[in-house]
Protein backbone atom coordinates (compact mmCIF):
# COMPACT_ATOMS: atom_id res chain seq x y z
CA UNK A 1 0.00 0.00 0.00
CA UNK A 2 1.50 3.38 -0.89
CA UNK A 3 0.15 5.36 1.97
CA UNK A 4 1.63 3.17 4.33
CA UNK A 5 4.90 2.89 2.37
CA UNK A 6 4.98 6.68 2.60
CA UNK A 7 4.09 6.62 6.19
CA UNK A 8 7.12 4.29 6.85
CA UNK A 9 9.04 6.47 5.31
CA UNK A 10 8.23 9.64 7.52
CA UNK A 11 8.51 7.35 10.48
CA UNK A 12 12.50 6.80 10.05
CA UNK A 13 12.77 10.60 10.72
CA UNK A 14 10.69 10.44 14.08
CA UNK A 15 12.45 12.19 16.97
CA UNK A 16 10.72 9.65 20.16
CA UNK A 17 14.47 9.44 22.30
CA UNK A 18 12.32 9.57 25.53
CA UNK A 19 9.61 7.17 24.60
CA UNK A 20 11.60 5.18 21.60
CA UNK A 21 8.00 4.79 19.95
CA UNK A 22 8.69 6.21 16.34
CA UNK A 23 5.17 6.72 14.39
CA UNK A 24 4.86 7.94 10.87
CA UNK A 25 1.97 8.78 9.04
CA UNK A 26 0.69 9.92 5.19
CA UNK A 27 -2.63 12.22 4.68
CA UNK A 28 -4.01 12.78 1.17
CA UNK A 29 -5.52 16.00 0.48
CA UNK A 30 -8.21 16.85 -1.47
CA UNK A 31 -6.52 17.66 -4.62
CA UNK A 32 -4.38 14.34 -4.25
CA UNK A 33 -1.20 15.37 -2.90
CA UNK A 34 0.56 13.03 0.13
CA UNK A 35 1.81 14.78 2.63
CA UNK A 36 3.89 13.03 5.29
CA UNK A 37 4.57 13.45 9.08
CA UNK A 38 6.65 11.81 11.89
CA UNK A 39 6.22 12.30 15.71
CA UNK A 40 8.41 14.54 17.43
CA UNK A 41 9.49 14.59 20.73
CA UNK A 42 10.01 17.19 23.52
CA UNK A 43 11.89 16.82 26.74
CA UNK A 44 8.85 19.02 27.82
CA UNK A 45 6.35 16.34 27.46
CA UNK A 46 3.21 18.54 26.47
CA UNK A 47 5.63 20.27 23.78
CA UNK A 48 5.66 17.17 21.44
CA UNK A 49 3.68 16.60 18.47
CA UNK A 50 2.09 13.04 16.95
CA UNK A 51 3.10 12.25 13.39
CA UNK A 52 -0.73 12.05 12.22
CA UNK A 53 -1.02 15.89 13.41
CA UNK A 54 2.69 17.07 11.91
CA UNK A 55 0.84 15.58 8.46
CA UNK A 56 -2.73 17.02 8.78
CA UNK A 57 -0.93 20.53 9.40
CA UNK A 58 1.36 20.45 6.16
CA UNK A 59 -1.68 19.39 4.12
CA UNK A 60 -3.80 22.36 5.39
CA UNK A 61 -0.53 24.66 5.41
CA UNK A 62 0.05 23.75 1.79
CA UNK A 63 -3.53 25.21 0.90
CA UNK A 64 -5.61 22.12 1.59
CA UNK A 65 -8.99 22.23 2.94
CA UNK A 66 -9.82 18.58 3.88
CA UNK A 67 -7.96 14.92 3.99
CA UNK A 68 -9.47 11.89 2.23
CA UNK A 69 -7.07 9.22 3.44
CA UNK A 70 -4.77 8.75 6.63
CA UNK A 71 -1.87 5.79 6.86
CA UNK A 72 -0.54 5.35 10.63
CA UNK A 73 2.27 3.01 11.50
CA UNK A 74 3.84 2.73 14.56
CA UNK A 75 6.94 0.64 16.43
CA UNK A 76 4.31 -1.98 17.20
CA UNK A 77 3.81 -5.18 17.03
CA UNK A 78 0.24 -4.22 16.35
CA UNK A 79 -1.40 -1.70 14.43
CA UNK A 80 -1.72 1.30 16.68
CA UNK A 81 -4.52 3.96 17.06
CA UNK A 82 -4.58 7.30 16.61
CA UNK A 83 -5.08 9.51 20.23
CA UNK A 84 -7.83 11.22 21.11
CA UNK A 85 -6.12 14.32 20.20
CA UNK A 86 -5.12 13.33 16.75
CA UNK A 87 -9.06 11.85 16.42
CA UNK A 88 -9.72 15.64 17.20
CA UNK A 89 -7.52 17.13 14.83
CA UNK A 90 -8.57 14.30 12.19
CA UNK A 91 -12.05 15.01 13.02
CA UNK A 92 -11.90 18.88 11.83
CA UNK A 93 -10.59 17.85 8.40
CA UNK A 94 -12.45 14.58 7.01
CA UNK A 95 -15.67 12.95 7.02
CA UNK A 96 -16.52 10.69 9.79
CA UNK A 97 -16.12 8.07 6.59
CA UNK A 98 -12.49 8.39 6.19
CA UNK A 99 -10.67 4.92 6.31
CA UNK A 100 -7.62 5.20 8.62
CA UNK A 101 -5.16 2.53 7.59
CA UNK A 102 -3.34 1.62 10.94
CA UNK A 103 0.10 -0.88 10.04
CA UNK A 104 2.15 -2.59 12.62
CA UNK A 105 5.81 -2.19 12.58
CA UNK A 106 6.51 -4.66 9.90
CA UNK A 107 3.73 -4.06 7.82
CA UNK A 108 2.38 -7.42 8.04
CA UNK A 109 -0.91 -6.55 9.91
CA UNK A 110 -3.15 -3.64 8.40
CA UNK A 111 -6.05 -2.71 10.02
CA UNK A 112 -8.58 -0.08 8.42
CA UNK A 113 -11.16 1.67 10.96
CA UNK A 114 -13.77 4.40 9.70
CA UNK A 115 -13.06 7.62 11.87
CA UNK A 116 -16.88 7.92 12.98
CA UNK A 117 -15.93 4.07 14.24
CA UNK A 118 -12.83 5.56 16.38
CA UNK A 119 -14.46 9.10 17.24
CA UNK A 120 -18.63 8.28 17.12
CA UNK A 121 -19.40 11.29 18.81
CA UNK A 122 -17.47 13.84 17.65
CA UNK A 123 -17.03 17.31 18.97
CA UNK A 124 -17.09 19.52 15.66
CA UNK A 125 -18.38 22.96 14.60
CA UNK A 126 -21.81 22.02 14.93
CA UNK A 127 -21.34 22.88 18.56
CA UNK A 128 -20.24 26.02 18.41
CA UNK A 129 -23.47 27.56 16.58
Amino acid sequence: MKLIEKAAEAQKNAHAPYSKFNVGSAVVGESGKIYVGCNVENSSYPAGICAERVAITQAITQGEKSIKELAIIASSDKPCMPCGICLQVISEFASPDLEISLASKDQSKVQKLKLKDLLPHAFNKSFLK
